[in-house]
């Protein structure tokens, strides 16, 4: 790991033994990008791969220079007016009304470590001898704005972390419109774009498109990153497979408004950007503040899409995750949502907290119905404490007590950004919604947005979740948001400063986890937004887990639970059992199949276990003691993935570092007639060690032949009888000398 500088080339060199990134500084003092890839061997000059030169319409910014135009350049940090017609990472108004921005270099620092993001979720280092940072302070001399990008390598991974900071040391007021975390100029278009998209019940699905000139990408304006477009972008080769070939993944560790855009020009130049939505934003920078983007996390590939997205799983699960929960055995719950909605009382509660308790679970919530007079969606939101002593006697804190009793921890589910019009808070604080003079509010869920761009909102929100916290006996929290933001306008703001409210939303989200985690480490925290709709990096610095989707139905969670794990760690992934029919889709599976969909994820249940018969309740049961016996496995290997659900079949598996042991699984989705054998081929296991497969020591399988031949798939192998939504999980172990 190193970050080499040559003053007599002007190049930044930043690079480990698997990649390397490199900056020059132009003839005229902007920088451009020499390369972003595979490493290749440091030297004294690489301007040789500086592209450019005369064409028709090219303009020049500076006199007397005549070999680079910045339309026909790789840039690194691009700024709009001076002749670069793509579309920029930067753009300021100034107070004549010019946009026209023109940032040089300055000077340069590198430092062991890496620097907290105020305010702002990031990966992190827990020694400086991890990585390396280098600091390059660009000035837009005119203007006297200094813009300061940063760029983090880890020792370890193949990895390149950023973000830009602004700094208005000028006399004159200035106005960020555009402040993206990062831009990247790749030299070719030969890639397809791989992005997580779909819409609630159906998130993070895989599309797939190949590049050709023009604008492609994604971006959310609804105020999270939603359900409709994940935060990442992913650029592989055509023959990029899951094994083979190049990955370049884009990931932003943010949870508000988006855009990763991909711009492929003219002469076959793509550009990569992205960064905080630029539209409806505007940051007003006076003399003195500063503004800070997001952290932008890159990561590169030669081995395939699966090294990638091993590669994002363990930065994410040990340098994002934050705290007691991020190497801690997660619980074993039962939550009550689909068994009873918000109508139960007390003795239905532990009723199913009793039998969860005999079948081995760890930990009940209390989901959504336990404040206010809450009954139904359409009051109470914003009342955190109980008012309703028919329904809770005890009040949470008596429940907690009981359940605990019980040799169970308890949990419960807020919905703290939200409020209904019934409701002590709104009748209190109606300008504390968000809501646009003069224009109608629009409603989702029956419930509003409440103004998280305030402090004295924040500090209201806390100050409830703080006492119930504190006076009950709770070691979980549902953290849900059920709707998107509309009429985004704050009653406590000036005109000039409303293009600040999204990103001063989410702001006062994370100042609120900040605090709350800080008053109770030991809390696990599982974000929640109508499912998967904020499923972020940014989310996964306060909360380790997330609740992956509110379609639990198994075999679109199959689909779901895939296409997230290009990016996210299976320990990040919520995934529980829950009734059949299905809620959102009517499909009845069997119970085998919907554990062992939810066992690739943080395992639990999201039904009534009364209503199970006793053969259910069996295999409930060993679902659970397989679940703790495998659950650091599940949650720490190398996952990989095999074949598509998207396809005919789902398979996938779990490697431990070391290969000694692993979790296969496969999925049938729908049975044809006279089938054809099926084959699954394992991955990750070592060529040369024995293995056994669900402990029958009777047959010695080595590695290599478990992975190239392959082992058969016999309906005997697969739950209820082998017909559709049927499954299997194997155990692989290797085995000593003596039993083979």
């Amino acid at each position: 790991m190193a970050i080499n500088y040559s003053e007599k080339s002007k190049k930044f060199h930043i690079f480990n033994d698997k990649i390397s990134y490199i900056i020059q500084i132009l003839d005229d003092n902007c920088l451009g990008n020499l390369y972003f890839g595979k490493h290749i061997h440091d030297k004294e000059d690489f301007s040789h791969l500086l592209q450019g030169g005369l064409r028709s319409l090219a303009v020049f910014h500076k006199e007397n220079y005549y070999f680079m135009s910045p339309q026909y350049t790789k840039m690194e940090y691009p700024t709009y007016g001076t002749g670069d017609y793509r579309h920029p990472a930067v753009e300021i108004k100034q107070e004549n009304g010019s946009r026209v921005v023109f940032f040089e270099y300055e000077s340069y620092k590198i430092f062991k470590g890496k620097k907290k993001l105020m305010g702002l979720p990031a990966t992190y280092v827990e020694s400086e001898q991890e990585a390396e940072t280098l600091e390059i302070t660009l000035i837009d001399k005119l203007l006297e704005v200094h813009c300061i990008l940063s760029y983090t390598i880890y020792k370890e991974y193949p990895v390149i972390t950023r973000n830009a900071r602004f700094i208005n040391n000028g006399s004159e007021n200035v106005i960020l419109e555009r402040a993206l975390s990062a831009s990247v100029d790749l030299p070719d278009a030969d890639f397809e774009l791989l992005t997580l998209s779909g819409a609630w019940s159906r998130e993070r699905h895989i599309k797939t498109s190949k590049l050709q000139q023009g604008i492609q990408g994604v971006y959310s304006k609804c105020g999270a990153s939603s359900a409709e477009h994940n935060p990442c972008v992913i650029l592989k080769r055509p023959n990029t497979d899951e094994s083979i070939g190049e990955a370049y993944g884009f990931s932003l560790v943010y949870s508000g408004n988006h855009m990763e855009q991909i711009e492929v020009d003219t002469n076959d130049l793509t550009r990569v950007l992205i960064g905080i939505n630029p539209d409806t934003f505007e940051w007003p920078l006076n003399n003195g503040e500063e503004f800070q983007t997001p952290e932008a996390v890159m990561v590169y590939s030669d081995e395939g899409l699966n090294k990638m997205s091993q590669t994002f799983h363990k930065l994410y699960r040990t340098r994002l995750v934050r705290g007691i929960w991020r190497d801690k055995a997660r619980p074993i719950l039962i939550n009550n949502w689909e068994a009873t909605e918000t109508n139960f009382t007390e003795e239905q509660i532990l009723e199913i907290a009793r039998t969860g308790k005999a079948l081995g679970m760890e930990l009940f919530v209390l989901d959504d119905g336990w404040f206010g007079k809450r009954e139904d969606d359409k009051t109470s939101l914003g009342d955190w404490y109980v008012t309703n002593f028919k329904k809770l006697p005890d009040g949470i804190n008596g429940l907690s007590q009981k359940i605990e009793a019980l040799g169970m921890k308890f949990g419960l589910w807020f919905e703290p950004e939200m409020v209904n019009k019934d409701s002590d808070l709104y009748r209190a604080h109606p300008d504390w919604v968000l809501q646009a003079p003069g224009r109608s509010l629009s409603l989702s869920r029956n419930q509003y947005v409440l103004d998280f761009s305030r402090p004295e909102v924040v500090d209201h929100i806390y100050n409830m979740m703080e006492r119930i916290l504190d006076t009950a006996h709770i070691s979980y929290v549902k953290w849900d948001m059920n709707r998107y933001i509309s009429e985004c306008y704050s009653n406590h703001k000036p005109a000039s400063r409303q293009g600040m409210v999204f990103h001063e939303y989410i702001l006062g989200v994370y100042s609120l986890y900040e605090r709350l985690i800080e008053k109770f480490p030991d809390i696990l925290f599982e974000s929640c937004s109508s499912g998967g709709a904020r499923f972020d990096p940014g989310m996964l610095y306060y909360a380790p887990q997330a609740w992956t989707s509110d379609d639990t139905d198994a075999v679109e969670r199959l689909k779901i639970q895939y296409g997230t794990s290009y990016v996210y760690p299976l320990s990040s992934m919520g995934a529980h059992v829950s009734k059949v029919p299905n809620l959102q889709v009517g499909r009845t599976t069997p119970i085998e199949t919907r554990g062992n969909v939810a066992q690739f994820g943080v395992f639990g249940y999201e039904l009534n276990l009364n209503l199970l018969s006793e053969e259910e309740k069996t295999i409930v049961g060993k679902q659970v003691a397989f679940a703790k016996e495998h659950r650091e496995l599940i949650h720490q290997g190398l996952f990989y993935r095999i074949n598509s659900p998207f396809e005919e079949v789902g398979s996938w598996m779990v490697v431990s570092e070391d290969r000694e042991k692993a979790i296969a699984a496969y999925y049938k989705l729908l049975s044809i007639p006279n089938e054809p054998w099926r084959r699954l081929y394992l991955k990750g296991l070592d060529k040369d060690k024995k293995y056994v497969i669900n402990n029958d020591k009777s047959r010695v399988y080595y590695g290599d032949e478990l992975m190239n031949a392959g082992m058969v798939i016999h309906k005997e192998d697969l739950c209820a009888g082998g017909g559709d939504f049927t499954s299997a999980v194997y155990f692989i172990k290797a085995v000593e000398k003596s039993f083979c």
